[in-house]
């Protein structure tokens, strides 16, 4: 436990939500079952197996004597979370959660939940995938080039957000949680981009007349849970999607696509892609945040870029 540790008591302070330890990568041995994250003004300790109170006291400790020197006159908020076998349990340790929690992310405003559940309504690790979203849209933001964009699995639909602000013409964002795409509105409404959106709270594979009536699309993001049952399982429902994506693209339009699995690597995406999308063209593979740095590239987040081939003269 002493590089998660010495990385509280070194650690600045952040004003945007932030990762401030990951032990997941790998590069701290003995730590792999640790991660710190920063939600201000909130502290979010995640254990992958049972921590000893001893243990908790000790991050305790650290993160009094750090905060004490970067916010004196402020309480210590932070909480505690255990996942395994699948479940989660979340203590408050110490101070409170605002009600309702906004955090930041360079100038976009997100409304998080860090007191219960395991998804805490921002995926931090993403955050180079929204730059470039943010980046994309921007450069063909002209009059004539405004993008259409489809959120796929939008959950509180941060990747929506980026787009609008940087000038997209409109964005569909489609979840099965109701509940998420309701924070997905508010987070819209608190950047002002609400206008452009809309939501539809459906099942991707009982959706498509819907989703392509709203298309071609010049981008298409596709963000899914790895494994979620009765919603999304990538080893069986990834290709299903692959072999219909091509059709939601505009020509020379660009697919962002996700995968959040360790057991995978980037084959299994690549070679989908080549068997079953083969007219759409590999661009790259985005870097993943320097907080969330990996011994393994195979097993850290896969974000893959491919384009559309333009449209034939």
């Amino acid at each position: 436990m002493q590089p998660l540790l010495n990385a509280i008591a070194t650690t600045a302070l952040p004003t945007d939500a932030k990762r401030v330890f990951h032990g997941r990568g790998g590069l701290y041995p003995g730590c792999e079952h640790l991660t710190l994250d920063f939600f201000p003004p909130v502290w979010v300790l995640t254990s992958f197996k049972p921590l000893a109170e001893d243990e908790l006291a000790a991050v305790g400790d650290a993160l009094a004597a750090r905060w004490d020197q970067l916010a004196p006159s402020q309480p210590l908020d932070w909480v505690f979370q255990c996942r395994r076998e699948g479940q989660s349990d979340t203590r408050l340790m110490s101070g409170e959660v605002p009600d309702p929690h906004w955090v930041t992310e360079g100038a976009t405003r997100y409304r998080v939940n860090v007191g219960r559940g395991q998804n805490h309504g921002l995926f931090l690790d993403m955050a180079e995938g929204r730059h470039w979203v943010r980046e994309y849209v921007a450069a063909r933001s002209g009059a004539q080039s405004r993008v259409r964009v489809l959120n796929l699995f939008a959950y509180t639909c941060a990747f929506s957000v980026v787009a609008l602000q940087a000038g997209a013409r409109h964005v569909v964002n489609l979840d099965m949680s109701k509940a998420a795409l309701a924070i997905g509105q508010q987070n819209h409404r608190a950047n002002n981009v609400l206008e452009h959106a809309s939501f539809l709270p459906h099942d991707l594979f009982s959706s498509w007349g819907k989703i392509t009536r709203s298309g071609p699309y010049q981008l298409v993001i596709v963000d899914p849970p790895s494994y979620q049952k009765g919603s999304f399982v990538a080893t069986k429902d990834y290709a299903r999607l692959i072999k219909r994506l091509p059709d939601l693209l505009a020509p020379d339009g660009h697919l962002m696509l996700c995968l959040n699995a360790p057991e995978m690597g980037p084959a299994f995406l690549l070679d989908h892609m080549a068997n079953l999308a083969p007219e759409l063209i590999f661009v790259e593979r985005l870097s993943n945040p320097a907080d969330f740095a990996d011994v393994c590239d195979q097993r850290s987040l896969k974000v893959l870029v491919y384009r559309a081939p333009p449209l034939d003269r």
